[in-house]
């Protein structure tokens, strides 16, 4: 399939998804509206940028460069500093379908794929897979398939991960000797994921399907609970690749109304920027230089990276086990 007919299916799917879900959700009640966060409402700043490229993933490492994924062209980069140009590191088998990222206790990076059409019938043919880069010598090796989707990477300190699919419902679990359980929980359109700071807590968004951001308690996983749910005008807002800040405050990208939120409380949240269409994700920065410590940032499927200056929060790091 060639990169244009991949683009247009993917899309094509998104909006269909979109007008059922904003059919079926019209009795939702609303959260409140999202007004500006204390402190921000700055405009964002471009750091980097990848033409053609739709970004999926996003991470740093500890000497601060991010890296991302295309989920056109399956290509791992990296990007140095903000400013420097993105250097292509890996591609994933077949080429397309770029997922999300994850770092390991060992600072293996993991790198999901098959988010590619498949995605669709991800629940029924389990045709994702997670491979692991290693950043010193880029190599790039399959690690496990049989997995629903990997639109949501999250590593507990034990090694185990968290996989998520936005167009289903299972989320899978596989432990560091490559063993898959692929339905470990179900909780329909889980998209982003990430853990809390002690591991007791899966966050996800909820991008299709009762939009918002629930959490999994991991000795729980059939006892999600909902900390926001977007109705009235939210509800089409598509709810992205989450990160959590220094006090475990999800914030939140969406798709479709281009904000950057921060969940403030039970059905609570504001917004750190706006006027960003196609936010697919976003991390905190690490180490002293490059994209560091405290800062937030943001891909999306236009390929551009910002700084989001309102989301600064000195303790924040990227997540990593």
């Amino acid at each position: 399939m060639s990169k244009s007919s991949v683009r247009s299916v993917l899309r094509l799917a998104m909006v269909s998804a979109l007008v059922a879900v904003t059919v079926s959700l019209v009795s939702i009640p609303a959260a409140n509206a999202a007004g500006i966060c204390p402190g921000a409402g700055q405009a964002p700043v471009l750091v980097a940028r990848i033409p053609g490229a739709a970004l999926e993933g996003v991470t740093v490492d500890p000497a601060g460069r991010l890296y991302t994924t295309d989920i056109v062209t399956g290509r791992l980069y990296r990007v140095d500093r903000p400013g420097a140009r993105a250097i292509p590191v890996a591609t994933v088998p077949g080429g397309n379908g770029g997922g999300a990222l994850a770092w390991t206790p060992d600072g293996t990076l993991l790198v999901g794929y098959g988010a590619d059409p498949r995605v669709l019938v991800g629940d029924a043919i389990r045709a994702a897979s997670i491979a692991k880069f290693n950043p010193a010598t880029r190599r790039l090796t399959p690690f496990v398939g049989g997995l629903s989707a990997a639109n949501g990477l999250a590593v507990a300190a034990n090694g185990v991960t968290y996989a998520t699919n936005d167009f289903g419902s299972l989320i899978g679990r596989v432990f560091p000797n490559g063993a898959v359980q692929a339905d470990w929980a179900s909780l329909p359109s889980a998209n982003g994921a990430v853990l809390g700071n002690d591991d007791s807590y899966l966050y996800v968004s909820r991008t299709f399907v009762n939009p918002g951001v629930s959490r999994i308690p991991l000795r729980n996983p059939g006892a999600p609970q909902s900390l926001v749910t977007f109705g009235g005008g939210d509800v089409i807002a598509a709810a992205d690749g989450l990160t959590l800040d220094s006090r475990n405050r999800p914030i939140v990208p969406t798709d479709i109304s281009g904000e950057i939120l921060r969940v403030t409380g039970p059905n609570q949240f504001c917004a750190l920027a706006s006027g960003l269409p196609g936010s697919s994700v976003v991390t905190y920065g690490r180490g002293g230089a490059g994209f560091s410590d405290g800062r937030l940032f943001r891909a999306g499927f236009d390929g551009d990276i910002y700084e989001i200056p309102g989301g600064f929060d000195p303790n924040a790091r990227t997540a990593a086990p």
